[in-house]
Parts: C-alpha cells; sequence; structure tokens
C-alpha cells in the first residue's frame, strides 16, 4: 500500500533538511509531496534549488552542508503563489496525492517520523479509516507550554462534544487517511482551521478513526514555534462553525 506523505513548509529553512531526511529514512514504499506556502526566509529558494536538480535529473542532493544526501526520486515540490495558511497547503498536496493512504507532517521537528508505523499499522491491517496520533496517551515528549497544553484539552474537549468522537488530541499534526476519506469530504479552512474541520467532518461520515501514542518534542516560539493564542480563537470559531452550521 503506497503512503502519501503531505508536507506544508512555511519558513521552515532551519529544519526542512532534517525533517525529508527523516521521513525518506523510513522504509516504506511512499511519495512525499512538499508544499511551500510562500516561505520568505530563504525556505523557498532551497526548495526550488531541489526541484530544479530533481528536473535535470539528479537522484540525490546535498544537504546539511555536505554532511548528507537527500534521495529526490520520491519527492514533489509544490509552490504556493502567496501565503494562504496550512490548510489550503494540504488541500493542494491532497488533490494530487496518489497514495492509497496520507499522512500529514508537519515541516518541523517537533513530530518524529520513526512514528510512521504504529500510525499506520490499525489502517494497513485493516481495523481503521483515519488514525490520530495523540500525544497525550503516554509517548515520550518533551514538556512543553502549561497554556498550550491547557488550551488544547479545552478545544478537544468542545470538539469532542460536538463531534461525539472520544479523541484525546484534536489539534495533532499526525493525521493518517485512507485516500477515499478525503476524497468524500470538502474542505475550506486555509489555517488552523484544518484540524476541527476535518475532525467535524470525519464524524459526520460512517469511518472508523483510531488513535494511537506518539512522542512529540514541543518547541518554544524562540524555536520558530508559530502558533498563538489568536489561533486557538480561531480554532474555536471553526469548531462551532464546522459541526454546527456547515
Amino acid at each position: 500500500m503506497k503512503l502519501s506523505i503531505v508536507i506544508p513548509v512555511y519558513n521552515e529553512r532551519a529544519f526542512i533538511e532534517e525533517v525529508l531526511l527523516r521521513v525518506q529514512a523510513v522504509p516504506i514504499e511512499k511519495e512525499i509531496l512538499v508544499v511551500d506556502d510562500r516561505s520568505t526566509d530563504g525556505t523557498r529558494a532551497l526548495l526550488e534549488e531541489f526541484d530544479k536538480a530533481q528536473s535535470e535529473g539528479y537522484r540525490f542532493i546535498e544537504v546539511q552542508n555536505g554532511k548528507a544526501q537527500l534521495p529526490l526520486e520520491n519527492i514533489r515540490f509544490m509552490f504556493q503563489p502567496q501565503n494562504q495558511g496550512k490548510g489550503a497547503a494540504l488541500r493542494r498536496g491532497f488533490e494530487v496525492a496518489t497514495g492509497e493512504v496520507v499522512l500529514v507532517q508537519d515541516s518541523d521537528l517537533e513530530y518524529d517520523p520513526r512514528d510512521y508505523p504504529k500510525l499506520l499499522e490499525s489502517i494497513l491491517d485493516g481495523r481503521a479509516d483515519v488514525v490520530y496520533g495523540s500525544r497525550f496517551l503516554g509517548g515520550p515528549q518533551r514538556v512543553h507550554y502549561f497554556w498550550h497544553y491547557a488550551g488544547n484539552k479545552f478545544l478537544t474537549l468542545l470538539s469532542d462534544a460536538l463531534t461525539n468522537l472520544k479523541l484525546t488530541d484534536m489539534e495533532t499534526c499526525y493525521k493518517v487517511f485512507r485516500k477515499e476519506v478525503l476524497d468524500s469530504i470538502e474542505l475550506k479552512s486555509n489555517r488552523f482551521g484544518f484540524e476541527p474541520e476535518v475532525t467535524a467532518k470525519i464524524s459526520k461520515g460512517n469511518w472508523r478513526v483510531y488513535e494511537v501514542p506518539i512522542s512529540y518534542a514541543g518547541r518554544t516560539y524562540s524555536e520558530g514555534k508559530k502558533i498563538t493564542w489568536r489561533d486557538g480563537v480561531a480554532t474555536l470559531w471553526c469548531i462551532l462553525r464546522y459541526n454546527l452550521f456547515d
């Protein structure tokens, strides 16, 4: 079963090379769909170099100042004409995905691709259609901001109350779908509203949803974390919108 890994990218020049190396290191048949959301920190220029090298027939490219080689054969690079947000970047990746299973991977180092086997297990053995990787089911994690944790738990609880799904981590990056699940729903959110929107729309279908523990190495703001309280407020509205009005 082929896996499509969709990676939305915005201003992750410090991490994108290592993320791609770690994703490539997972021993499974896959395509990697990298969608740059109009980065301004050098990320876009770097990915354009990779794309150019690939178009010229290079199978590998040197990364990390020549310390490693990144295989290019199974990567597709896409470039948004303007910054639209994570949800818009994911929609573009989902549209071109050719795998039977689609996995969302953030472009920082908070989520570890070595968790792919546990994320895929219940789909590959026929038990699940959708899998969420939970940061709160016992996997190792770096201790991170209390108010982020509290906000996440509140938003997940509200989402659960409206969807009638018993999730512990609605906001997790690691979400895995059978391709037919994504093909059956229309996604609209451009930013972080993707998380509550896709959860609401999955709950309205007859899909089998599983949750598994994952590791998590949360970043600080000085290390590049982008989500703020404004995104939390927007997520709250999206939970209400997509469960009650859409």
